[in-house]
């Protein structure tokens, strides 16, 4: 039986994640091959003229899942109906400026949509904010679209959970697939604890610990920590912008877990509304380990062996 179409908006679409995001969506790497899809595309005014050319080539790429493209600089058209709604959009820190002076800026665009949001959206809309600072911007969303449930936003510390899994893989040559349960703790910022106390590798003989396998504490305690800390600069060195492609497959990841599930004994990270969970005081945005069943994630009890929580 041939399931209703999600919608599925993306804010910020006409930019480099958008760019990268809007194709994986439409070819069911988030929710699904057999999930049909309306993508909502939202851009500011001056990106009218890119996002129209988003919406042709989406139109010329003939994807059988997608059943029609909104592109749009009006907010609440953006936000009408929406199922799931992807914050890439925010306004960059540009040279000279301070975070406070990013943060003054957001919090305008984040209320506005916040409110379109609140307004618009289908019932039980999931949230996810990619753009940075996310834990800020979640939050700020957040107090602006009270009626939302606060499970129902979240923000986006995949890509760091990957990266740390991509760095175990690279240091023992497994697959990637075959590492899991490694924890980002915190903010997505410098100040994360990236933890593989509880991280293991699918080995011939069976899974085992990674700090076993990998025999190397201060690598483990070090220069892992900081590659994983600093990844996103050491990109926007190599390439002179920031990460797209990655953010926009984490992001993916996401909301697919979130919305179908993750693998029975695999958990993932996810900035979420604090319970009060490993004393981290309740209502900040915080990345936990988090497992997802029905549409819901909770977070995973009993894996605090890292060496203090951040805020």
């Amino acid at each position: 039986m041939a399931k209703d179409p999600v919608r599925v908006l993306v804010t910020g679409a006409a930019g480099q994640i958008g760019y990268a995001l809007v194709p994986m969506i439409a070819r069911g790497v988030m929710l699904g091959a057999d999930q049909a899809l309306i993508l909502h595309m939202l851009d500011i005014p001056p990106a009218a003229e890119a996002l129209n050319g988003v919406k042709m080539e989406l139109v010329d790429a003939a994807f059988p899942l997608l059943k029609g493209v909104v592109a749009t600089t009006d907010v609440v058209e953006a936000c009408t109906g929406v199922n799931i709604a992807v914050m890439v959009g925010g306004f960059p820190r540009k040279e000279g400026m301070e975070r406070k002076d990013v943060m003054a800026k957001n919090v305008s665009i984040y209320k506005a949509q916040a409110s379109a949001l609140e307004q618009h959206a289908a019932p039980n809309c999931k949230v996810l904010v990619v753009a940075n600072p996310a834990n800020t911007n979640a939050l700020i969303l957040k107090e602006f679209a009270p009626s939302i449930p606060a499970k129902n936003i979240t923000c986006l510390t995949r890509l760091d959970h990957n990266r740390a899994l991509g760095q175990i893989s690279e240091r023992l040559n497994v697959q990637v697939f075959d590492v899991k349960n490694a924890i980002i703790w915190g903010n997505h910022s410098s100040t994360q604890y990236p933890d593989v106390n509880h991280a293991t590798v699918l080995t011939p003989a069976g899974e085992k610990p990674v700090r076993e396998l990998v025999t190397d504490d201060e690598w483990l305690n070090g220069g892992f920590i900081t590659t994983v800390q600093q990844r996103g600069a050491a990109i926007i060195k190599a390439r002179k912008l920031s990460s797209a492609l990655s953010a926009a497959s984490s992001a993916c990841d996401h909301i697919r877990d979130w919305v179908l599930g993750t693998p029975e004994g695999t958990w993932v990270s996810m900035g979420v509304y604090s319970d009060g969970s490993y004393n981290v005081p309740a209502g900040l945005i915080y990345s936990f380990p988090v497992v997802c069943s029905g549409g819901e994630w909770s977070i995973v009890q009993g894996k605090a062996e890292h060496p203090r929580t951040r805020f």
